[in-house]
């Protein structure tokens, strides 16, 4: 009897443990869920006009829903970019009345990169953003070849001549040649119920070999 006491108590201990942690992230799931709920409800909200802002707050008005019309200069960057097979982001330049904007216009593929889409007056409905890909191992844009690594807001704005601000293109009118890659919640990870899972067959796992070793130790010896 002693020789099962402190087996049994370590697998009641692990399993007690392990189911814990497969609780804990349950209730991560649910905190996750309302976050990307209330997070698409922000980006699919009435747009405001982008007129109406007197100035860019990347805390605040970050993926904000606007509205702006004005004329594509014709200037562009390229983002490399493999969302929908190979090919690149294009941000273009849209002067308004009041300032002039950078514009995710969105995808093309890799062949349709310097064709000419050249200045149009358009009205662009989307989402402010300042994203935040740049990382210790994103190249370096190579300027000549105007192609971009990452999307990069302030050096980007730089190299346009524009203030930083970037909408993401969820619908442009008229179009544009582009295919526009809206903001969503789908970016975001939410593997809860994935790690919960694991954690709840790892206690499953646990209480059987408990079970296994406490029934080899009373199996009498032949």
């Amino acid at each position: 009897m002693r020789r099962t006491i402190l087996p049994l108590l370590m697998g009641l201990v692990g399993c007690a443990i392990l189911v814990w942690l497969g609780v804990w992230q349950m209730q991560r799931l649910s905190w996750k869920t309302e976050i990307l709920a209330d997070l698409d409800a922000r980006i699919l909200a009435a747009p405001v006009p982008l007129s109406g802002l007197d100035t860019a707050d990347p805390q605040a008005q970050r993926y904000l829903p606007v509205v702006a019309q004005g004329r594509l200069t014709g200037e562009e960057l390229h983002v490399l970019s493999a969302a929908d097979g190979p090919g690149y982001r294009v941000i273009g330049v849209l002067d308004t009345d009041r300032r002039r904007v950078m514009v995710d216009l969105g995808f093309v593929p890799l062949g349709a990169k310097d064709l000419g889409r050249g200045a149009l007056d358009v009205m662009v409905t989307g989402n402010l953003h300042w994203p935040q890909e740049v990382d210790d191992w994103t190249p370096a844009p190579d300027m000549p070849a105007n192609i971009w690594y990452a999307r990069d807001v302030a050096p980007m704005a730089a190299a346009l001549g524009t203030a930083p601000l970037m909408i993401v293109a969820r619908r442009l009118t008229p179009e544009v040649g582009t295919t526009p890659m809206p903001l969503d919640s789908a970016a975001v990870p939410n593997d809860h119920l994935g790690y919960a899972i694991t954690w709840f067959s790892l206690a499953l796992v646990w209480a059987v070999m408990t079970g296994l070793f406490l029934w080899r130790g009373r199996r009498p010896a032949s």
